[in-house]
């Protein structure tokens, strides 16, 4: 049964996409399938968020592992690795 997930994308991901967020109807049920999802939507979501690349994720503003399952209406935040200084 799909679900709909708000979705929001920081920094380089966010610049590649060219939006910082969507709502998104899916049939993913865990963040990993969502992420595989995106990626076949085509090119800017496939390099953006490409499996060799080092993408965190957060579920409801809380850092999890992609197996974390998604719930209907959930927050899920993709960004690359931030170094500080």
């Amino acid at each position: 049964m799909p679900m709909q997930v708000q979705v929001k994308y920081f920094a380089a991901i966010r610049e590649a996409l060219g939006t910082s967020g969507e709502r998104v109807q899916t049939q993913a049920t865990t963040l990993s399938g969502l992420r595989d999802e995106l990626i076949a939507r085509g090119e800017a979501y496939a390099q953006a968020l490409a499996r060799g690349k080092a993408v965190r994720v957060a579920l409801n503003q809380v850092m999890q592992d992609e197996s974390a399952a998604l719930t209907d209406g959930c927050e899920v935040a993709f960004f690359p690795p931030v170094t500080g200084g």
